[in-house]
Order: C-alpha cells, then structure tokens, then sequence
C-alpha cells in the first residue's frame, strides 16, 4: 500500500469526482483510476459507489476515510516530531497552506500578526491544495491558505467555510537579464522563447495558460521544461534556461537584486487573490485573534 493511493482516496472523497480529483492530484484520469481501483484491491472492499454522480463513498468507504485521515495525519506529525518542528506548549495553531503560499507568503503574514496582536505560535502543513482542504474539512487544522479560485471552491462542503481576502498577488513573467540588463528571453522580442512551464493541469498551469492563450504566445513559446514548484522554474529561470511564470512574492528578492527581471509587459502578469480559510463554528482564543484581524484588514499588503 502507498501514501499516494490514501491521498487520492482522500482527494476523491471531497470532490466526489474522477477527473476533478486526477486535476488535483497532477495524473490522468485513467492513471488516478487505476490507483483507486489499487486501493480496493488492497482494502478489499468496494470504497466508491460509482452508479450515482456525483459519486459517493459506500459504507465501507466512509469507515476507511476515517482510517485514511489519522494515517496521514500520524505520518505528518512524526515527520515534523523528527525534524524538530513540532512546538512544545499550549496555543498551537496549525495552518495548512499550499506549497507556494507555505514559502512566498507565510513567514511575512505571521510577523505581520505578531505585529499588531502579539506572539502566534503556529505549525504550517505545505502540501497540494487538496490534501489542504482535506485537513480543514477533517478539522486536523484550524486555518487554511490557498490562492483565490485555485480550486478549492469546486471542493464539496468547503463552503460551509468562512474565508476572507489576505492580500494579493501577481503572477509575472521573469527571466535571467543579459549582459545589457535587459531580460535575455524577453515576450516582446521575435525570437522562440524556451518556456518553463507548471502543469497544464495544475492551478498556476491553468492561469499561465489563460495568458498564452489571450496573447497568442503559443507558438513563440518553446517548451524546455516543467514543474509543479515556483521555486523549481525560478532556480531554472536564474540559471538563464528560460523564461517562467513566477507568483511575484516569490522572486521579489531576485528581482530587486536583478538576478532575474520582468520579461513581459503588464498585460502579460496575471492577478492573483490569497485567502485565508477557517474551521467553522467555534474556534480557540487564538484562531479568533486572528480572524478578527483578518477581517479588520481584508486586501491588506505585505
């Protein structure tokens, strides 16, 4: 039995669809299926009743989700326990928060927090925004952070969830600068362009790809390379390889440092939204403190 075959089994039962749940989790439907169909094999039981849509978990199956959350879960938590990660004391928040957000956004919201209401001791989970949303519905975190329409709006029962506007972002095009400081794989020139990309079938994959197709970039771009990870693209992107979609919070460093610059014009940065979602109904003194916060300041910037 693989980890991969519970987080699948986890996706698809808050989505309650095949290919929504494939989309999420970065395979093919057919691939997605089979490993469900694994998952039985190895349960020995039918988890998913396929003859009603949109589908839902059989009796067997809602028994084994249960399973399936406190064996992630475990593995999450003696990971960190190892790592040293796990803060000792009373108070704890846990946050989950897609990968991106986890690095380009986190670290600053927080100093941010301590700021204006004192010391927050929290625990972030970076991890697909799947498996985020799944902690939240499951109650294993009390906050959750996700860009604006990543998906997760699409997730059955997450909108039983308060959610609020933290702040905004774009996602820019940047490239290695040439000796002349001017981007060495520029979208105004006429040259090919080598393109690293996301995922077609990942939520920055599908923003990159509404730009391209908006500006005809198809055949100017050349595929190079691609990666779930903005850090992955930006290290590829330094290194001069090719030009990269990049959510601005990300290499803002590299950009006030000219290790990368824009390589686009501003109908070629796309808008992006991060919010900030919340367990529902009664929450600790410390989840309230900063949800009263966040609504206080809904869009500010950091």
């Amino acid at each position: 039995m693989e980890v991969n075959w519970l987080e699948d089994f986890l996706t698809l039962a808050i989505t309650r669809n095949f290919s929504r749940a494939a989309e999420m989790r970065n395979v093919t439907q057919p691939a997605f299926s089979r490993r469900i169909q694994t998952l039985e094999a190895w349960v020995g039981a039918s988890l998913i009743d396929r003859s009603v849509f949109p589908i839902t978990l059989t009796p067997a199956g809602k028994a084994f989700r249960g399973t399936a959350q406190e064996v992630l879960q475990a593995l999450r938590d003696g990971r960190e326990e190892v790592q040293g990660l796990v803060p000792r004391g009373g108070g704890v928040i846990t946050i989950s928060a897609s990968h991106t957000l986890a690095v380009s956004f986190f670290a600053d919201w927080h100093a941010e927090l301590q700021r204006n209401i004192g010391p927050i001791k929290a625990r972030v989970q970076a991890d697909n925004v799947a498996a985020c949303a799944e902690a939240l519905i499951s109650g294993t975190c009390d906050l959750m952070l996700a860009y604006s329409d990543s998906g997760v709006a699409n997730i059955v029962g997450l909108d039983r969830y308060p959610s609020v506007l933290l702040a905004s972002d774009r996602l820019v095009p940047v490239s290695a600068p040439g000796e002349d400081g001017v981007a060495l794989h520029s979208l105004s020139g006429t040259r090919l362009i080598p393109y690293l990309c996301y995922p077609s079938n990942s939520f920055l994959g599908r923003m990159t790809s509404s730009v391209v197709e908006r500006e005809s970039l198809d055949t100017t771009l050349e595929y190079r390379f691609e990666c779930s990870m903005a850090d992955v693209l930006k290290r590829g992107a330094i290194a001069g390889v090719g030009l990269a979609w990049i959510p601005e919070r990300v290499v803002r460093d590299e950009l006030a440092s000219t290790a990368l610059v824009l390589a686009g014009e501003e109908r070629h940065t796309i808008s992006l939204g991060i919010t900030l979602y919340r367990k529902a109904g009664s929450c600790s003194p410390e989840v309230e403190r900063i949800w009263t916060l966040a609504l206080a300041r809904s869009g500010f910037s950091i």
